[in-house]
């Protein structure tokens, strides 16, 4: 686990050298379901989010347009998925930015977090940010995932915009435990994948497949969900 003797951030406090106020990069307001989905959390996701607004489009990290939709898109459609999460060892592949897996790992200190990503300059991000939020319940590997070597199995894998469903199976079931399950973010096609894999889905014993819609009523866009178990 990642340990540090910083104290905890605050909301008003840049957490990189030179950062610049929010409002001067056009930041989205912070919406009201941010309280709602973070809750004693909000401060450490407030220095995320005010992190990634400063220093994500300079490091590749996100487009020039996100800024205006930060939160509502990829923020609080991140953490939306959270109490689908339960307590145990999650993996989260293909972590880039940190959208889901520092976002969730914000969200749900109770869970133990490996962030899995194979590009130095997204590990090294990762790891920084881990370090100024405090967060010990976070270890950064580099690797890919069909390479990542894990002391135990996974409880749970997510991925956000990472490959397709049939794609991915193979690359992650290995590193989960029996009973282990998927928790995998996808747009519109989420469906269309599953009916997609159905070879890889036999044979790695996947049961229980099947797409779920979160944020309804709470976010502008809802959040797809692939769930699936592992036998």
């Amino acid at each position: 686990m990642s340990e540090s003797a910083t104290p905890g951030p605050s909301a008003s406090e840049p957490l990189i050298p030179g950062a610049i106020e929010p409002e001067l990069v056009e930041l989205e307001k912070e919406p009201a379901a941010a309280a709602e989905l973070f809750g004693a959390q909000l401060d450490v996701v407030r220095a995320f989010t005010h992190n990634l607004a400063d220093q994500g489009e300079i490091l590749g990290l996100i487009g020039p347009l996100e800024l205006p939709r930060l939160w509502s898109r990829h923020i609080l459609n991140c953490a939306i998925v959270a109490p689908l999460l339960r307590p145990g060892i999650v993996g989260d592949v293909g972590s880039g930015a940190g959208l889901p897996g520092l976002v969730l790992a914000i969200a749900r200190p109770d869970i133990t977090f490996f962030l899995i990503e194979p590009m130095e300059r997204r590990v090294v991000w990762l790891k920084d940010q881990v370090a100024a939020l405090d967060l010990d319940n976070v270890t950064v590997l580099r690797a890919r995932a069909e390479e990542a070597r894990l002391e135990h199995p996974l409880d749970q894998v997510t991925a956000r915009a990472v490959s397709a469903f049939g794609k991915l199976i193979p690359l992650t079931a290995p590193l989960l435990r029996s009973g282990g399950e998927f928790i995998l973010m996808k747009g519109e096609g989420a469906q269309r994948e599953i009916d997609a894999a159905a070879k890889p889905i036999r044979k790695y014993g996947l049961r229980d497949v099947e797409v779920i819609t979160l944020g309804a009523g709470i976010l502008p866009e809802v959040t797809r969900v692939i769930r699936a178990t592992v036998d």
